[in-house]
């Protein structure tokens, strides 16, 4: 049986309901592994990097009410980063049975119902929104804004 060391995988939630699409997390853990790597970093573990770009705030506190989740919440996100695929693999399976929770990527997608609270979210507006939709429609624009207002919070240092 393969035995994961506790340092070798970082995991965090989120709640679904406030991810916009894989390239949000994608983004949000390349931002972090980047201010690691840099020493730009606002919080000492790589988790917790992660949960603040995902949610586009510097202090921890609004990051966790931004997109951590709640009792009442039924859709998460798991995101684990860590030194080699095997301890990725094992930590999502040992997770998986902990928690008993079933792989779903459907939750990534984007509903309308989605696109309302996560424009309320990252204080996104319909003109915003509509002025860069162009052509790519509202899925992609709206992703495209989330990302963007990951990518300025590296520049508030």
């Amino acid at each position: 049986m393969h035995e994961v060391k506790p340092s070798s995988v970082e995991l965090q939630i989120f709640n679904a309901k406030f991810v916009a699409t894989w390239q949000h997390v994608y983004f949000a853990v390349l931002n972090a592994l980047t201010a690691f790597r840099n020493k730009d970093n606002i919080s000492k573990s790589l988790a917790m990097e992660i949960l603040i770009y995902a949610s586009a705030q510097r202090q921890i506190l609004k990051a966790m009410r931004n997109l951590g989740i709640r009792p009442e919440t039924s859709e998460i996100v798991l995101v684990i980063v860590g030194d080699n695929s095997e301890n990725v693999r094992f930590a999502l399976s040992k997770f998986s049975t902990i928690a008993e929770m079933q792989e779903d990527e459907t939750v990534l997608k984007l509903t309308r119902e989605k696109v309302n609270l996560i424009q309320e979210r990252f204080v996104i507006s319909d003109l915003e929104l509509k002025t860069i939709m162009g052509k790519d429609g509202l899925d992609k624009a709206l992703t495209n804004l989330v990302i963007e207002r990951m990518a300025l919070l590296a520049t508030q240092r």
